[in-house]
């Protein structure tokens, strides 16, 4: 007889950045999921919330996705759509593809338990290893600073290095952008990312000024939603545009692909719902998509993605920010990086090989199968 989930168990976890991403934000967090099946195996999963909405998520999860999903299958291919299309009265993205995300990674990592397999075997790896490129959330690094970060992603042997641009100045992006590439020479791809804090017209202007610096690509230079946007700034630029952390559907992914304004598209794992959304997605992309995929952040899942999708992807190495930089797990990554690519580390745990710490802030809640004893 197929198990059936028994009881659902969230917890928030909360880890203060060593570089911090935003200065008056500087804790990132969590919403941890436990999924006990009917034969008492248990799959641990997560959500992710960098900045705000841990609380909101948590309580998506304890008082919509969990009361739904007890009683019903482990499978996370066959419950997902199920949970979607029950969650999308409550919005059809954002909180509620977060949220979801915290179900569907436990799943998985209860799946992988039960195959005795670490999630990248588990899909089916494709490689061995993948590319992995430096990234830094350093906007408001001082130009020193911002020099000396890059100058470590050279050292580390990357290929490949992004920088945060889009400050009150641009002749000051210029000076940041011009000395990062000074620093990491000429036969690197030096990539940018505005974090959507241009207008189109802003961003036509900006993009003219630093394209001289041969720029792999520009990342979110408008706001997510701005189809209009893009599609003006795709006719101005030859700059490639990457965007994609902020879509959170499979019809959205399609919809910008139609309007051919992108050039890479980097969905979040979290943000789109989990690993069965994202495998979905992927799979678009490389095969009915002329764009590239770039899976964006959290290495430790991503990077086993990577593996096992169909095209190699570059993965994103934030410095300083894996579970393991952040004392939010009691073991090593089950993701590697040697020699600037990323692989399974030898005899990595079964499921998603993610030890999370105990300690954590906020309620812990469940809700579980009541029996008929009861």
């Amino acid at each position: 007889m197929t198990a059936t989930i028994a009881a659902v168990r969230t917890r928030r976890l909360s880890a203060r950045m060593p570089r911090p991403w935003v200065p008056d934000e500087p804790h990132l967090h969590l919403v941890i999921v436990e999924v006990e099946d009917s034969d008492g195996l248990v799959g641990t999963g997560f959500s992710w919330t960098p900045t705000i909405g841990a609380a909101a998520v948590q309580a998506m999860i304890d008082t919509e996705i969990a009361p739904f999903a007890v009683g019903r299958t482990t499978d996370p291919q066959a419950l997902w759509p199920a949970l979607w299309l029950r969650l999308h009265e409550a919005g059809g993205a954002g909180i509620t593809t977060i949220a979801l995300a915290g179900l569907d990674t436990a799943l998985w990592d209860l799946a992988g338990q039960r195959a005795a397999l670490p999630l990248a075997s588990l899909l089916g790896e494709q490689r061995a290893s993948v590319p992995v490129y430096g990234s830094g959330v350093n906007l408001h690094y001082p130009l020193d600073e911002l020099v000396a970060q890059a100058s470590r992603w050279v050292a580390s042997g990357y290929d490949t290095v992004k920088i945060k641009v889009g400050g009150p100045s641009l002749a000051v992006d210029i000076e940041r952008v011009g000395a990062v590439r000074e620093a990491i020479g000429p036969d690197r791809t030096l990539l940018i990312d505005a974090n959507q804090r241009w207008t189109l017209e802003q961003a036509s202007t900006a993009l003219d000024a630093l394209g001289r610096f041969d720029l792999g690509w520009i990342e979110e230079p408008l706001r997510a939603e701005d189809t209009r946007g893009y599609r003006a700034l795709r006719e101005r630029t030859g700059v490639p545009i990457a965007l994609g952390e902020n879509i959170h559907t499979l019809q959205r992914f399609q919809d910008i692909v139609d309007a051919g304004y992108a050039d890479v598209l980097q969905p979040n794992v979290i943000r789109v719902g989990g690993i069965t959304p994202f495998l979905e997605i992927a799979s678009f992309i490389s095969t009915e998509s002329s764009a590239s995929l770039a899976p964006h952040l959290l290495i430790d899942l991503s990077g086993q993605l990577a593996l096992a999708v169909g095209a190699e992807t570059a993965v994103e190495d934030v410095e300083e920010a894996s579970f393991s930089s952040l004392g939010l797990v009691t073991s090593p990554s089950p993701v590697e990086i040697v020699d600037a690519r990323a692989r399974l580390r030898e005899n990595a745990r079964p499921g998603l090989g993610l030890d999370f710490v105990s300690t954590g802030i906020g309620p812990t809640t469940s809700a579980s199968l009541i029996s008929e004893e009861s």
